[in-house]
């Protein structure tokens, strides 16, 4: 279930230090506000794992990629899940940006998805054309609808994009005052909550791109360089979060509400149930976080190919292969 973006998330345990070490103060952004997809940073949290690594942990809400990447680039904060294909765009796209790097992979898979409601005319991909859909500008959903509409026989020209923030999208598609949102598919059970019964129609992009990563944890380059243990260290302790979130959304959704007093226990875990397939790799024996190069250079193609990156950007521009769970 969807959470106000505006909670206080700063109940990290402050006890100044672990066996007599000071922690080490780190901003951490959600990767899009307070939906229950992100709760295994609380998760994390609350088990005493970032405590664990040496570090004090302030959790606050992000703003999708686009954003979280300045965050990042800028020291507002040292780490944050962007959606992989974002960062992709913002590093070999026409606006290049550069000094943050990719340590971990948050989903095997893109979420990305556009969501109707049941009665809207929107039942195929399709029947998006001469259809009105809402959006972040910026959000990864709405940056790579160009590619993904290419590969699914849509014309983008005859989809028209509105602007609309990350916690209101779902009220609007709700009250019928748009068709479609750009959502991740884990978003459903909160759409159709909010919606009052009404079936949602989920489009998954990775019914057409199924090369693309989903969120990839980020740091910015420097830090890494200077601090690859850490890096390590913080890592290890995310995915610690993560891998229990996916086994027990129950209990990630009663964490998640201790620190998002707006959070509802059920949304957050049937988010998570849903969000778990993303998360493990159908190939056997791949860890949670893993990252490989070839599969990114493949997804590097596909942008390249739809003329979203210009050519020549390298996996390795925008991850570190070195800090990564290996594949």
């Amino acid at each position: 279930m969807s959470a106000a973006a505006g909670c206080s998330d700063d109940s990290a345990d402050n006890d100044g230090g672990s066996g007599g070490t000071s922690l080490e103060k780190i901003t951490y952004l959600t990767s899009f506000g307070t939906f229950g997809r992100d709760s295994y940073a609380y998760v994390a949290l609350d088990k005493g794992y970032f405590k664990d690594a040496g570090f004090e942990v302030d959790v606050k809400p992000g703003k999708g990629s686009g954003e979280n990447i300045k965050s990042i680039v800028s020291g507002q904060a040292q780490f944050t899940p962007i959606d992989l294909t974002g960062g992709l765009i913002a590093a070999g796209g026409e606006d290049k940006t550069s000094g943050f790097t990719a340590v971990a992979a948050i989903q095997q898979r893109t979420m990305a998805a556009i969501i109707a409601l049941e009665g809207s005319g929107i039942n195929a991909p399709k029947d998006l054309e001469g259809k009105t859909l809402t959006d972040q500008p910026g959000s990864v959903v709405r940056t790579l609808f160009p590619t993904y509409a290419k590969l699914a026989n849509v014309d983008p020209n005859k989809v028209k994009f509105q602007n609309g923030q990350a916690q209101e999208l779902i009220g609007l598609l709700a009250s019928g005052r748009t068709q479609g949102i750009g959502q991740f598919v884990v978003g459903k059970p909160t759409v159709e909550t909010v919606a009052k019964g009404k079936k949602a129609v989920v489009l998954p992009y990775s019914d057409y791109l199924q090369d693309l990563y989903g969120n990839v944890l980020i740091t910015s380059s420097k830090y890494a360089t200077d601090n690859p243990e850490k890096v390590r260290k913080f890592t290890e302790a995310l995915l610690k979060g993560l891998a229990d979130s996916i086994a027990n959304p129950a209990e990630a959704g009663t964490i998640t509400q201790k620190y998002v007093q707006t959070a509802k226990p059920e949304g957050v875990a049937a988010e998570l149930t849903l969000m778990g397939p993303y998360v493990k790799s159908a190939a056997a024996g791949i860890p949670v976080g893993a990252l490989d190069a070839e599969r990114v250079a493949r997804s590097i193609a596909i942008l390249q190919g739809s003329g979203q990156i210009e050519p020549g950007l390298k996996p390795e521009q925008v991850i570190t292969f070195d800090l990564t769970p290996k594949a």
